[in-house]
């Protein structure tokens, strides 16, 4: 599993780039033709690790619930972030992850809630959860690298 949390925390390294890279302005512009932004994106992949691997497990999200209101899945950007939002997005892409390789090794993860993803990927286990969040990062990476060409 160390190989998979290496993955993610450099595909975080990634991803937090794009603060540095990018305006607040240019990370909540919506390009015509796309249905969301670079932040909401980081958003969403941030909510989206807690609820594949801490939700799966019937575990506490180390999130708050108003974060997940807004970035789980079928949701999209209802207004421009200020710059303390943007800023607490970014503060929170690497201590979640931090936590869940922690819990992993301390075997917080008992049971799991096996479901299939609207993609058709069969989730069993945790490890299935932790492989899979770093695939769906990979995908919105990808939406992000679209996006910014529009900026």
């Amino acid at each position: 599993m160390e190989h998979q949390f290496r993955i993610t925390r450099v595909s975080r390294e990634i991803y937090d780039r794009y603060f540095d890279t990018y305006s607040l302005e240019q990370l909540n512009r919506i390009p015509p033709g796309f249905s969301n932004n670079l932040i909401w994106n980081i958003g969403h992949i941030i909510v989206s690790q807690q609820l594949l691997v801490y939700g799966g497990a019937g575990e506490q999200l180390h999130v708050s619930d108003e974060l997940v209101s807004k970035y789980m899945r079928g949701t999209k950007p209802e207004y421009d972030l200020s710059q303390k939002e943007a800023d607490e997005i970014r503060a929170l892409l690497f201590t979640p992850v931090e936590r869940t390789e922690q819990d992993y090794y301390n075997k917080l993860f008992k049971t799991f809630t096996e479901r299939t993803t609207q993609l058709g990927f069969t989730l069993s286990s945790v490890e299935d959860a932790i492989s899979f969040n770093n695939y769906h990062e990979g995908i919105h990476l990808g939406i992000m690298m679209s996006i910014r060409k529009f900026l």
